[in-house]
């Protein structure tokens, strides 16, 4: 067990610093990483998939609170945008996750692949909003929020990987971007953790320490490093150029994509 919580406190180690520096909450190299080790430990093939998103949900509120505190200090989050879209954020997060323990682990790692492919290519394409665009209303917010909710607990993200792109298409700038997502992945976690705590507690033979679609170790060991290295990721945003920086992730993603592509056929 020790050896384990060993190899998750490893993975939260890079996914805070990814959470801090690109305001994904690191939940795209979080959920790979766990569906490996789970099925590294012979968990049962049904229940992989929710048990990886579940515990990728529960980690990210300790991860998202640390990066958005770090953020705030630099002045990196619009709170007018958080409070617009909060109420969307959890509608739609709590109901897709209920949508998801129905799905087969198959479909939900099928799923999780295109999702990859999509935001690597994203993150390689630079397109520039029109200068006259804006955050919307109260009432698109709404809309807005509920659809990031619903992907983001389908693939057990922190959300950034849709509100990044949305607020730098509504002309906000990448720092400040970043910032609010890390603040929007907090609620997101939160109806997220509860929705897959809810529904997993109906499901039987699930492994030892589990609650619900949480795995309890999983999640002390990557809750223990990310909350550290967190902080480190938002000096890294402020620091370096965020460009390179998606590039880089971008073609891990493809990597990482590809990797369980393979492993569902």
């Amino acid at each position: 067990m020790f050896s384990l919580l060993i190899i998750y406190a490893a993975l939260g180690a890079v996914a805070g610093i990814l959470a801090g520096m690109l305001g994904i909450g690191g939940g795209l190299v979080i959920v790979p990483m766990l569906v490996f080790t789970f099925s590294w430990q012979h968990f049962p093939d049904p229940v992989i998939m929710h048990l990886a998103l579940g515990t990728s949900m529960a980690s990210i509120i300790f991860t998202s609170v640390s990066s958005l505190w770090a953020h705030h200090q630099r002045g990196a989050v619009q709170w007018i945008v958080v409070r617009r879209i909060v109420a969307g954020i959890l509608v739609g997060t709590f109901l897709g996750s209920c949508l998801a323990a129905r799905l087969s682990t198959g479909f939900l790692q099928g799923f999780f692949v295109i999702f990859l492919y999509y935001v690597g290519v994203q993150m390689l394409v630079n397109r520039k909003p029109k200068p006259t665009r804006q955050i919307p209303g109260w009432s698109g917010m709404f809309g807005v929020g509920s659809v990031i909710g619903v992907f983001s607990s389908l693939v057990g993200i922190g959300g950034g990987t849709l509100s990044v792109p949305f607020m730098i298409w509504s002309n906000l700038s990448m720092h400040v971007a970043i910032g609010t997502s890390a603040a929007i992945g907090f609620p997101i976690a939160i109806a997220g953790t509860l929705g897959y705590l809810y529904n997993g507690l109906q499901v039987s033979g699930l492994p030892e320490y589990s609650l619900g679609f949480v795995y309890l170790p999983a999640l002390i060991g990557l809750v223990s490093a990310s909350v550290v290295t967190a902080p480190l990721g938002v000096r890294l945003a402020h620091s370096l150029p965020v460009d390179r920086l998606k590039r880089v992730f971008a073609v891990v993603l493809f990597v990482v994509a590809t990797r369980m592509a393979f492993g569902l056929l």
